[in-house]
């Protein structure tokens, strides 16, 4: 049984389907802030792409710019508040994410960003402003990510008509996680280049002082 609260959003999400790429842009803004509409931005994009395949770009481009603005709303909010908005998360989640991007820098926002739920994204977005993360290089992560899975999600629209939500809901987590694992695995190959680079240049410039 649903708790009256889901209901509620449930109800809020329904009415703001019926006015389009405008309701698009709001279920993307509230799902990413903090209002929970879980699915509700990305079955709106299937449902509009499917009814009008031509507009796709523009409601993808509609939905990433929602989804951006709720994130950085929620990141500024994160921010004002400090410590005391991951108070909702478990401790070990916390560590965890705050390991991640020590680690992984903007490519862990990314990487949050492309991952369906139910993955954290919003401990993510929460911790980038507690932490205060670049609030550029976060833009650009959330635009990169959620640009790319509105896309993809269009794309299954035009090519699956009715059918695009169950083929997505088969196979969008395996897509979501290879190109997370083809993220890192580039972003530590990039940085094993960088470090060999670093190396041999300091091996030159030692043989050119000993000379």
């Amino acid at each position: 049984m649903l708790h009256p609260l889901s209901k509620t959003f449930n109800r809020l999400s329904e009415v703001l389907i019926t006015f389009g790429p405008f309701g698009l842009f709001v279920v993307a803004l509230l799902d990413s802030s903090f209002v929970p509409l879980p699915s509700s931005a990305d079955a709106l994009m299937l449902l509009l792409t499917t009814a009008k395949p031509r507009w796709m770009l523009f409601y993808a481009l509609v939905a990433t710019a929602g989804s951006a603005a709720g994130c950085l709303i929620l990141y500024y909010v994160s921010r004002r508040a400090g410590q005391r908005a991951l108070r909702r998360f478990s401790e070990k989640k916390q560590k965890r994410v705050k390991d991640w991007i020590d680690r992984y820098d903007v490519i862990s926002v990314l990487v949050a960003s492309l991952l369906p739920p139910p993955f954290p994204f919003k401990l993510f977005v929460v911790s980038a402003g507690v932490f205060r993360f670049s609030v550029t290089r976060f833009l650009i992560a959330i635009i990169v990510g959620r640009g790319f899975r509105f896309l993809l999600e269009g794309y299954f629209a035009i090519r699956y008509g009715a059918q695009a939500k169950s083929v997505l809901a088969r196979y969008y987590p395996w897509i979501g996680l290879g190109l997370a694992i083809l993220v890192i695995v580039v972003f530590l190959t990039r940085g094993l280049l960088k470090r060999r680079s670093g190396s041999a240049s300091a091996v030159e410039e030692g043989l050119e002082a000993g000379n």
